[in-house]
Order: C-alpha cells, then sequence, then structure tokens
C-alpha cells in the first residue's frame, strides 16, 4: 500500500498521506496510477460528451490528465527539446536540461504534444473511451519504467532517484501491467502497441545515450509523452482491421 500511495505522490498532484518511499520502489504501481488516470479522463470524455462536441470534450480530457500530473511529463518533454539546440554538447546538454526555464523549442514541443493528443483521442471513437484511456496512461508508464530499468542514470534529481532505486522485481511487475493494458484493446492492436513501446525504448535509449550518456527524469518524461501520442494514433488507424 505505501508503494502505491509513493506512486500516486510521485505521478500527480493529489494529497498523498503518510511517509513517501523512494520513487523506484513505487515503480510496480505505475502503469495502475496511469489506469486510474485513464479512468478518470474516460469519465471527464463521457460527462462531457454529454452536453459538449467530441472536440471539446477530448481537449477537457488531456487538460485533466495535464493538471492531474502536475505537467510533470510535459516538462520533461519541453527540457529534452530544448536541448536538443545543442547539438553534440553534451554539457550543454546537460545545463539546458538542469534549467527551469522553457525555450521556444520546449514550448512547440509541448504545444504539438497536447494538439496530437487532443486530435487523436477526439478521433479514436470507433473504440471504446474507456479502453482508450487507460491503455494510453498505463502503457507511456510502464514504458517509462522499462527505460529506466535498461539505461544508467545521469546527473542528479528526481529521475536519478527513481533509476537508482528501481528494483528489477518493480520493472518486470511494471512492464507486465503495460502489457496487460495494451492488450485491452484486443489482441492486434495490443500486440502492435507492444511492438512499438519496444522500439520507442529502443531508439530512445539509443538517443540518449549518445548524446548524453545515459538518461535522466526528463528524457523518461518525454518518451511518456512520445508514447501517449503512439497509443492514441494507433487507436484512430481507420484502416486497420483489429
Amino acid at each position: 500500500m505505501r508503494s502505491l500511495i509513493g506512486a500516486i505522490a510521485f505521478l500527480t498532484l493529489l494529497p498523498a498521506p503518510g511517509r513517501q518511499v523512494a520513487p523506484g520502489r513505487a515503480a510496480a504501481f505505475f502503469p495502475l496510477v496511469g489506469a486510474m488516470l485513464g479512468a478518470a479522463g474516460a469519465g471527464v470524455y463521457i460527462a462531457a460528451g454529454r452536453v459538449l462536441p467530441p472536440a471539446v470534450a477530448a481537449l477537457l480530457t488531456v487538460a485533466s490528465w495535464t493538471m492531474i500530473s502536475g505537467v510533470l511529463h510535459e516538462d520533461g518533454l519541453a527540457d529534452v527539446a530544448d536541448a536538443m539546440r545543442a547539438g553534440r554538447a553534451r554539457e550543454k546538454m546537460l545545463a539546458i536540461l538542469k534549467d527551469s526555464r522553457i525555450g521556444t523549442y520546449g514550448a512547440v514541443a509541448v504545444a504539438l504534444s497536447v494538439i496530437a493528443r487532443w486530435q487523436a483521442l477526439e478521433y479514436s471513437s470507433s473504440h471504446p473511451v474507456l479502453i482508450v484511456c487507460v491503455a494510453a496512461q498505463a502503457v507511456p508508464r510502464a514504458a517509462m519504467v522499462a527505460l529506466a530499468w535498461v539505461s544508467r542514470p545521469v546527473g542528479t534529481g528526481l529521475g536519478f532517484e527513481f533509476a537508482s532505486t528501481l528494483t528489477t522485481a518493480g520493472a518486470l511487475a511494471a512492464i507486465a501491467q503495460g502489457i496487460a493494458a495494451a492488450l485491452l484493446g484486443g489482441l492486434r492492436v495490443g500486440l502492435v502497441m507492444i511492438v512499438g513501446a519496444y522500439l520507442i525504448v529502443r531508439a530512445a535509449r539509443w538517443y540518449f545515450y549518445r548524446r548524453l550518456g545515459g538518461v535522466n527524469g526528463d528524457c523518461l518524461g518525454a518518451v511518456e509523452q512520445l508514447l501517449e501520442i503512439f497509443v492514441l494514433l494507433l487507436f484512430t488507424c481507420r484502416n486497420c482491421s483489429w
């Protein structure tokens, strides 16, 4: 129970009573917390959809995810996008990742992420909204854990603490939950989602090792955002017979 509360405290702004555990030790519950966020978002979508157009309902759903999570992952995406300006200068990239200010690259990346998720959710109406929302929140958080598990942490901060305290058992539990969430939409779409998530994690690890020598919390947040977009876009495919 303490680990679940720790996961809620780490991933959301919701009040979490009691003594907190190290982030890595709560990783086993990251996809579960994501599923809870997804279910809450589905509730927002259904409730808003009764009186508002689907586009507005989808936007409110994405906004609810962003606000409840405290813009945690969007911040990571923004920092990584800004750091890409540094070219091949590793130390300059690390310095930008530590900078709390947001630049033009970061602002554009976050805006594109919000627009992509908003529109993808709106056009995924051929699938049950609960399944779409749960998968879109649980699978990316499992991928975050997987990337941290197979990578060397760099820098300092929560990301370093998370990766340093992550256990094999916790990582495997999170990955198993992510696989289960991916299969909620059916075997075919689930397999595509799993393979896609694996390839994105592998590509991200290669890129961050080449540029930074490892990963930090911002890298994990950026990957979470990419996976959210990927999962939601997958549910919008019209020419795929799942």
